[in-house]
């Protein structure tokens, strides 16, 4: 019920909207790197500092229109040039609905080569997140069309599909990052039980560390951090075939930590001010994460925001079975 309810809460878009008005207030600079370019790049450079590489999000929701999209394609580019410019070890990371999935194939492919041939230039990797089961396989076709052009691309594979295991075979030539799944799925394309989910994602894990490319590690999770650590060392795989990542914001010290002890370490770096849905979707990936933040992020203010947001939603629930 907790995932369903962050899961719900993120699809709000009149909190959504509010949020970008309100998110400093609230405290959304725990967790949102900056709320623009400069101040994104100082955030990188200090954990550059640590030994921490970096992916970049631009941050955004509900981009329907082609000039948003356009706007979103502008936005990354520029972060793109300023990586380049103040020659920062970090990477992009993108969603291939804010650049016009959902309004025309074409036009998104378009908007991404553009990207990705931008990106090549400077020899900086570019990785597409991936969202729900309706946008898996036209992410998958736009990647494997720009691979053919480029080689600085690579994907997410996230666990709870049940395809997820065929598809790490498919494309375990190219850079991975995995994951366990953030958006709430249906029973037909998903595993429901966290002790599945947990299962396959060790698994794919373990597969593509054996025989895919580079294996990035997304997890706040200790347990299975130290589990890909005693594999590694069982299996003699060298550190600069995977790393970890974890988001801004949590885990800082576990963070530091595994920097320290030589592990390829890079934090997924969101900035803007389009913040909220991204943030909760993270807590209904795992609701854990709430207490990895609860100190950093949540004001008076936020927990009135979301108490309120959270009793509309449940009440709005049920309304619809009656």
């Amino acid at each position: 019920m907790l995932k369903d309810l962050f899961i719900g809460l993120s699809q709000n878009q009149f909190l959504n909207n509010a949020a970008k008005r309100y998110g400093l207030k609230l405290g959304a600079q725990s967790v949102v790197a900056g709320t623009n370019i400069p101040e994104t790049i100082q955030s990188i450079k200090e954990l550059n500092a640590h030994g921490i590489s970096c992916t970049v999000d631009n941050l955004g929701e509900f981009v329907n229109q082609k000039d948003e999209a356009t706007a979103a394609k502008e936005q990354i580019l520029e972060v793109i040039e300023a990586i380049h410019q103040h020659e920062v070890d970090a990477h992009i990371s993108l969603k291939p609905t804010q650049l016009g999935l959902d309004i025309d194939y074409h036009f998104c492919l378009a908007n991404l080569r553009e990207i990705v041939e931008r990106a090549d230039g400077y020899s900086i990797f570019v990785n597409i997140d991936m969202e729900d089961h309706s946008h898996l396989q036209p992410s998958f076709d736009i990647m494997e069309e720009l691979s053919k052009e480029h080689s600085n691309i690579g994907t997410v594979i996230q666990a709870y599909f049940y395809r997820a295991e065929e598809d790490i075979q498919k494309y375990k030539d190219y850079r991975l990052r995995i994951v366990k799944g953030a958006y709430k799925e249906p029973t037909e394309y998903a595993y429901q039980d966290k002790k599945d989910i947990d299962a396959n994602f060790i698994k794919l894990i373990e597969y593509h560390l054996l025989n895919g490319k580079f294996t990035s590690v997304a997890t706040h999770d200790h347990h299975i951090i130290n589990h890909v650590k005693r594999f590694v060392k069982e299996h003699d795989i060298p550190f600069d075939q995977f790393e970890f990542q974890m988001l801004y914001g949590f885990r800082r010290e576990m963070q530091l930590e595994l920097a320290k002890e030589g592990y390829n370490f890079c934090t997924y770096v969101p900035f803007g001010s389009d913040w909220y849905g991204y943030f909760m979707r993270r807590l209904a990936e795992r609701p854990q994460n709430l207490n990895l933040v609860v100190k950093q992020v949540f004001t008076k203010k936020t927990n009135t925001m979301i108490g309120l947001a959270a009793g509309a939603f449940l009440l709005g629930r049920l309304t619809k079975r009656k």
